[in-house]
């Protein structure tokens, strides 16, 4: 069974999520219509990481094992075809190694979470950001999420439903930065922590805010303790931006 590694980008608002839900559509279930559709056959899709409900992606990764060969080329336009009118595109599709695990090979997955700082709502993406009408300090922000860069047990920034085994990851990198009107957030890591990257931007913001210093998120990492840290910010300003992996 020849196995396909797939890049996928896709608008998460209308889904519940990437894994394949019960109470409603997921990026999992379509892909895995489309692929019925296209080749006849029930397959399950796995991806680099299950995204939460109206979290978006420009390069999530997953793969799946196919009954028979397909080109990539024709693999990848007939999944598009299958896949509308959902918002989920399949940017490119290769065939790769028996042993390659798009969540298990990943080296390096990099989030991006973007904030629409300014009085006035969004219209054209108000789906794609969190609007914050409050002035952000992003410099200050940028500086306290480097208390965060590196091996941490990071309790204080992980959901109470996480099934990760342990709390202990490593960020390799933290960016704030300001475009105008749009602050972008970058973290990349190995792994995360179901929640982190929300948890962490919800105090971040606090301190933008002035509401928080820096040296109260490095309390807040060092309690291990999720009530210490600020609220979960919401789901639409996160996007997985990319999946890396050995070669």
């Amino acid at each position: 069974m020849p196995r396909y590694k797939l890049l996928l980008e896709y608008d998460g608002t209308p889904f519940r999520g990437w894994q394949r839900q019960a109470t409603g559509p997921s990026v999992q279930s379509v892909l895995e219509d489309a692929l019925l559709a296209a080749t006849g056959e029930t397959l399950t899709v796995v991806a680099a990481g299950r995204t939460d409900a109206g979290v978006h992606a420009l390069g999530q990764v997953a793969h799946v094992d196919l009954g028979r060969y397909w080109p990539p080329e024709r693999l990848m336009g007939a999944l598009n075809h299958h896949l509308r009118p959902h918002p989920v595109v399949v940017l490119q599709a290769a065939r790769v190694a028996d042993d390659f695990h798009a969540r298990f090979s990943a080296t390096r997955r990099r989030y991006v979470y973007r904030i629409l700082n300014r009085r006035t709502p969004p219209a054209l993406e108000r789906d794609r950001v969190w609007h914050v009408p409050v002035p952000l300090l992003c410099e200050r922000m940028h500086e306290a999420a480097q208390c965060l860069v590196g091996r941490h047990d990071f309790t204080s920034f992980r959901s109470s439903e996480c099934q990760s085994a342990s709390p202990v990851k490593t960020l390799s990198l933290i960016h704030a930065q300001r475009v105008d009107e749009l602050i972008e957030i970058r973290f990349t890591a190995r792994s995360f922590l179901h929640h982190q990257v929300r948890n962490i931007v919800g105090t971040l913001k606090l301190v933008g805010e002035g509401k928080a210093s820096i040296d109260h998120v490095r309390a807040v990492l060092a309690a291990r303790d999720r009530a210490a840290a600020g609220p979960t910010a919401p789901p639409q300003g996160l996007f997985l931006e990319s999946v890396a992996y050995e070669g």
